[in-house]
């Protein structure tokens, strides 16, 4: 599988990233046999949080087994050091690993919540402080509420290595500033920040809970997913060709194995069928930035 640098990390990571909350849906067995399946085929970057239900428990046999050959990337929400020093300890516990290659502010939404992060007694010191230890060993970013918001962090955390944020053809289609990953994209290559795309895969946003109750949904993805190997080819063609250093696989463990061999056979997708992709969906309904929450 093609891999990319990621930044100025000094890892190369593969084309695509594991999203591990895949995991949380399945008994240790199944989530095992998950692991080496992505393994398999030379996957080497995968992310996970502590949020992800038991993601972290049930990666952690197969993580320590093969702990050489996995980038590990992690995050949390909380937002002050005490929190983050916390939630950071538990994850390794919980992972049953000394050190996460990546560890990431989870889901940055609000202007004051930046500013709490990187003012005193905010989650960046804890970050730094553990980086300083050895417990981390690069600064990441996730976000799929604001471009604007990962531009001012961009701005103002100058030890950022990454960021992780939406990419798909529906909000590339998109002519607003709310939209506006690209943007994104483009300064982090400038600063030479490593880059993560998420919702590559969406199909748009579920219909509401009367029409589709949660219990009804046919996949554990917070969004309507396309399902079939020909549409997931096509999305992770169209997000892999925009310049991002990784496509994250989606949340459930159903569509992992088509996500992975769309990913194998990824060579570039040409510009004339990524604009009429766009063309086709930019007037669909874009699940970022309305619902926030996963």
């Amino acid at each position: 599988m093609e891999t990319r640098a990621l930044g100025d990390t000094g890892h190369d990571s593969t084309v695509m990233t594991f999203g591990a909350i895949a995991l949380n849906w399945l008994e240790q067995e199944g989530a095992d046999q998950l692991v080496e399946l992505v393994l398999d085929h030379g996957v080497n970057h995968f992310d996970v949080a502590p949020t992800y239900g038991d993601a972290e428990r049930k990666l952690g046999p197969k993580l320590r087994q093969h702990r050489e050959e996995i980038f590990l990337g992690c995050k949390t929400q909380e937002r002050e050091y005490e929190g983050a020093k916390r939630k950071l300890e538990r994850s390794l516990t919980r992972l049953g690993v000394e050190t996460i290659d990546l560890y990431q502010i989870h889901g940055l939404e609000y202007e004051h919540e930046l500013e709490t992060i990187t003012g005193e007694g905010g989650a960046l010191e804890a970050f730094r402080e553990a980086r300083d230890e050895g417990l981390v060993d690069h600064i990441g970013l996730t976000s799929h509420g604001d471009p604007g918001l990962i531009l001012d962090a961009l701005d103002r955390i100058d030890d950022l290595e990454t960021v992780m944020f939406p990419l798909n053809p529906v909000v590339v289609g998109k002519d607003d500033d709310e939209y506006d990953y690209e943007a994104v994209l483009e300064r982090a290559n400038e600063l030479d920040v490593g880059t993560l795309g998420i919702k590559a895969f969406t199909n748009g946003p579920w219909p509401s809970t009367d029409e589709l109750p949660e219990a009804d949904r046919p996949y554990a993805n917070w969004y309507e997913p396309v399902d079939t190997p020909a549409e997931i080819e096509e999305r992770f063609d169209f997000a892999a060709s925009q310049g991002l250093t990784s496509v994250v696989s989606p949340g459930d463990p159903k569509l992992v194995a088509m996500v992975l061999d769309a990913a194998d056979r990824y060579d570039g997708m040409a510009e004339p069928a990524q604009r009429s992709l766009v063309e086709r969906l930019r007037h669909e309904e874009s699940p970022v930035p309305e619902q926030l929450h996963h």
